[in-house]
């Protein structure tokens, strides 16, 4: 079994905007899988379904970005899994719009999203995906931005960002972490789809 997690601000003023970019993919995904979200397990709506023959638990935190771990004793409460078999799905101003990042593990690179799940996980220990929302040069107002909708030409490729990062999140759990990076941590062309 392996859980799924999106980060991003719960609410409709959010939901289109760079820092939701993790729990859009974990709704793409539910959508590609025809899994619903439609149970509450503390403060996160969770479906279950499966990858394969993987089972698998997708979770959205309904709590605010910087308390993101507020959900993980629930979750993982309820699904015991071995924290390698954990995935958070976030947003990452740091890359270029488009770049996905996959990663065993590590830094939380100043994301308080993945800073509040380290925290409440006890470790760095998770694999993480991360989406790039950035850009060339970073405004200085870095709140404003990635809570700010996407721009125009962000938004004619984001459905190929979220069908690559559907397609990274499926292969990690069927094939395993390194497999996956070694296939998804590039920048997402406007072709890419899953495969």
């Amino acid at each position: 079994m392996v859980v799924i997690v999106g980060l991003g601000n719960p609410g409709a003023a959010y939901r289109a905007t760079r820092h939701n970019a993790g729990a859009m993919v974990v709704r793409h995904l539910a959508g590609t899988l025809g899994i619903r979200l439609a149970r509450t397990v503390g403060p996160a709506r969770v479906g279950e379904g499966r990858i394969g023959r993987t089972p698998v638990v997708l979770a959205l935190p309904q709590t605010f970005m910087n308390a993101s771990g507020d959900a993980m004793p629930a979750l993982l409460g309820r699904w015991p899994v071995p924290l390698t078999s954990l995935l958070v799905v976030c947003d990452d101003v740091a890359l270029p719009f488009g770049t996905l990042r996959l990663r065993p593990g590590g830094s939380d690179g100043g994301h308080r999203g993945l800073q509040s799940i380290q925290h409440a996980a006890g470790s760095p220990g998770f694999p993480r995906l991360r989406v790039g929302v950035g850009r060339d040069p970073l405004p200085n107002a870095l709140d404003t931005f990635v809570l700010a909708p996407f721009a125009p030409d962000e938004r004619r490729r984001l459905p190929a960002v979220l069908e690559a990062a559907v397609a990274a999140c499926a292969s990690w759990a069927r094939d395993g972490v390194e497999q996956a990076m070694n296939r998804y941590n590039r920048k997402v062309t406007e072709t890419d789809g899953i495969a």
